[in-house]
C-alpha cells in the first residue's frame, strides 16, 4: 500500500516575491493557508486559488497550486464554474470586503445558497486599498475617507447576516494576527463538504490602519473576543471568568461566580446544530456589549450543487444515452439542409 505524501507549508508556496505592504495583514492570511494546506493534505496539482480584483486577489500569485486571478467581483462565479467542471480539484475563492460584497455581492450569495464546494476567504479590512482609499460594503455609518469626506450616510453589509440570510451553511471568523486561530478555520472549511465561508479580519496599514484594534488590540482581545469551539463551553476574558448565556431569545455576557451565575448556565457551543438560530446571534455579536466570536460558528452537512449537477448529468446520460454533446443536439427533431448547386450555362446570340 502506497503511503500518502506528508506535505509542508513549503509544497504550497512558489519563488515569487511577495509584493504587498510591509505590515499587510494579507502575509499573515498567506501564511496561514500555505500551513492549513499542509494540514489538510490535498496535493498543490488537486487545488486552485480563485481571486478577483483588490490587493488581496494577487494571493494566487504567491501559491504553487493553479490560480486564476479573475476580473472585479466574479471569483465566486468563475470558482463556482471551475469546481463544477472539476469536481475532484480542492477550490479556493479569495476576495476582499470590495471586491466580494460591492460589485461581487451578487455572485457571493447565490455561491452561498447553492452551497456550491468551495472555501470562500473574505479578507475584511473595511475599505478599497488597492484603488487607494475608498470607503467600502463593510465601513462603519459616518466613516470618512477618500471616496466619503464627510462620512458615509449607510450602513453597512456584516458579512456574517449575508451568509445567514443566504442559508449558509459554514461560517467562521478569524482575526488576521490570531495565526493558530486562521490554521484552525481554514483547515475546518476545506474539510466541510459546501460552500464555507471564512471572514478574516484585516488591517490595511496604509489606508485603514488600526480600524479592528478596539477588538484586535492585545491589550483588549481577550475581553472583546470569544474562541468558539464545538462541544466546549462559551466562556472568554483574561481569566476565563466570562461566559455567554441565554437569556430569553437574546444572548447575554455574565461573570463566572457573580449575580448566582455558574459555570453550568454558560451555553455549550454546538456548530452542528441544523437551525442557524443562535449561530446567526454569535455570527453577529460584535465586540461592544457581547464579545466578537472567532473560530467555527455554525458547520452543518447539505446537499451541495456541484453533486446535484454531477447527478443530473449521470442521470439523463444513462436515461438518455448521451455519450456526447453531439448525441442530445441530434437527439430531438432535426433539419436536413441540402445544398444546391444552381450551375448556369452560358447562352448563344444567333450570328455571334
Amino acid at each position: 500500500m502506497q503511503e500518502c505524501k506528508k506535505y509542508t507549508a513549503a509544497d504550497f508556496k512558489n519563488k515569487l516575491s511577495v509584493r504587498w505592504c510591509p505590515g499587510c495583514g494579507d502575509h499573515a492570511i498567506l501564511n496561514t493557508l500555505h500551513k492549513a494546506m499542509a494540514e489538510i493534505g490535498v496535493p498543490p496539482h488537486k487545488t486552485a486559488v480563485i481571486s478577483g480584483i483588490g490587493c488581496s486577489s494577487r494571493l494566487p500569485y504567491y501559491m504553487d497550486t493553479y490560480g486564476f486571478h479573475t476580473i472585479h467581483g466574479r471569483a465566486a462565479a468563475i470558482a463556482t464554474g471551475f469546481k463544477v467542471a472539476n469536481p475532484e480539484m480542492t477550490v479556493w475563492q479569495i476576495s476582499g470586503d470590495g471586491d466580494g460584497l460591492a460589485i461581487g455581492g451578487n455572485h457571493f450569495i447565490h455561491a452561498v445558497r447553492r452551497n456550491v464546494d468551495i472555501n470562500m476567504l473574505l479578507f475584511n479590512n473595511k475599505i478599497y486599498g488597492l484603488t487607494k482609499g475608498q470607503y467600502s460594503p463593510t465601513s462603519a455609518r459616518g466613516f470618512v475617507s477618500k471616496s466619503s469626506p464627510y462620512g458615509t450616510t449607510e450602513d453597512p453589509f456584516i458579512p456574517a447576516e449575508l451568509v445567514f440570510g443566504a442559508r449558509g451553511n459554514f461560517f467562521a471568523r478569524s482575526i488576521d494576527v490570531e495565526l493558530a486561530t486562521s490554521v484552525e478555520v481554514l483547515t475546518a472549511a476545506a474539510r466541510h463538504k459546501g460552500a464555507s465561508v471564512v471572514e478574516i479580519l484585516q488591517n490595511c496599514v496604509i489606508f485603514n490602519n488600526g480600524i479592528h484594534n478596539p477588538i484586535t488590540d492585545r491589550s483588549v482581545r481577550a475581553d472583546k473576543t470569544i474562541h468558539l469551539r464545538h462541544g466546549e463551553k462559551m466562556v472568554y476574558g483574561t481569566d476565563n471568568n466570562r461566559g455567554l448565556v441565554q437569556d430569553g431569545f437574546l444572548l447575554k455576557a455574565v461573570t463566572i461566580g457573580e449575580d448566582g451565575y455558574t459555570i453550568d448556565d454558560v451555553l455549550v457551543h454546538d456548530a452542528h446544530c441544523e437551525s442557524n438560530f443562535l449561530h446567526q446571534q454569535l455570527a453577529m455579536m460584535d465586540g461592544d456589549k457581547l464579545p466578537l466570536a472567532v473560530g467555527v460558528i455554525r458547520d452543518v452537512e447539505a446537499p451541495t450543487y456541484n453533486d446535484g449537477v454531477s447527478m443530473q448529468i449521470e442521470e439523463v446520460r444513462a436515461r438518455k444515452g448521451f455519450d456526447k454533446l453531439r448525441d442530445m443536439i441530434l437527439a430531438g427533431e432535426t433539419w436536413t439542409v441540402e445544398y444546391l448547386s444552381f450551375r448556369t450555362t452560358p447562352t448563344t446570340t444567333a450570328g455571334q
